[in-house]
């Protein structure tokens, strides 16, 4: 994939509200899955509920990436962690199924206030939360901004400071036009959006919220109290000694670093991820 094209996902069928069968990755689910819309702060929030609640583990909510939908960010996973647990997942403000707020820009913190929100909505009051890069980076709002919430998280290829990231994709995003976005994004955007006819306005917003990253204080990321998991490729767009910062700055965390494995392939490796997930998340919380 060209550079520019990674760049910009790092910017990172509908079923009807109600119960359905179906599989993001294609094959036959088992699980029942609720689909809805959420009124969440003048959104109206795509959300899909995969599985029933299980009292003895906290549903997992996965953030997706940027540029992406639920599908494409998820749909090889999904199916495999809904086999252990209810996994919530839902699309971002302008992302697949939500519609965007046309004068509200894209930004890091609101989308974790969103977050909170649409949990607040669905009456769960702690969560594990898995995000993917720009969804990672969502991930530490949330647990600075509304800690009550995250019970566990997950940080997948997510950047707390542009120095964590290559310089190539900051010279990269400083030139970034909807021409360069990966052909399946752009599509599945046409596809799902409710206004397919916004896809350059949501490019540009997507653009503008990574040209624009401030770096999350250092002080806000240790007083994290919420256990982490963090995991990124060798060959990542994120630089293997940025996860490992994070990992020795977060106050209870667990480090993963997938071989082989560049931003493209990270969400594929299933064989990897889940397993290395599943343990993390079913470990006992320890009180400190």
């Amino acid at each position: 994939m060209k550079i520019l094209g990674l760049a910009i996902l790092l910017l990172g069928v509908v079923v009807p509200s109600g119960c359905g069968s179906r599989n993001l990755a294609g094959g036959v689910a088992m699980q029942p899955v609720q689909t809805g819309y959420a009124p969440v702060n003048g959104l109206r929030i795509y959300f899909e509920i995969h599985g029933v609640a299980d009292p003895a583990r906290s549903p997992l909510v996965l953030l997706h990436g940027g540029g992406d939908t639920i599908k494409t960010s998820f749909g090889r996973i999904l199916p495999e962690l809904v086999r252990d647990r209810q996994v919530i997942a839902f699309e971002q403000q302008g992302y697949g199924h939500t519609a965007d707020i046309a004068d509200r820009p894209f930004s890091f913190e609101q989308s974790a206030d969103d977050t909170a929100a649409l949990l607040d909505y669905l009456n769960i009051e702690k969560a594990d939360l898995f995000g993917f890069s720009n969804g990672g980076t969502i991930a530490l709002q949330v647990a600075i901004r509304h800690p009550k919430v995250a019970h566990k998280l997950v940080l997948a290829s997510a950047l707390s400071r542009r120095e964590g990231a290559y310089p190539w994709l900051w010279e990269a995003m400083a030139r970034a036009e909807l021409e360069n976005m990966p052909k399946e994004l752009r599509e599945e955007y046409l596809e799902v959006a409710p206004h397919p006819e916004n896809l350059r306005l949501f490019h540009n917003k997507a653009a503008r919220r990574m040209r624009d990253f401030k770096d999350i204080p250092a002080d806000a990321i240790r007083g994290i109290t919420a256990p982490a998991l963090v995991i990124v490729g060798d060959a990542d767009v994120i630089r293997p000694e940025h996860a490992v910062e994070m990992f020795r700055t977060l106050p209870h965390a667990q480090l993963a670093v997938l071989p082989d494995t560049d931003h493209m392939k990270v969400m594929a490796r299933t064989e990897w991820l889940v397993p290395t997930i599943s343990a993390f998340l079913d470990t006992p919380v320890v009180k400190y």
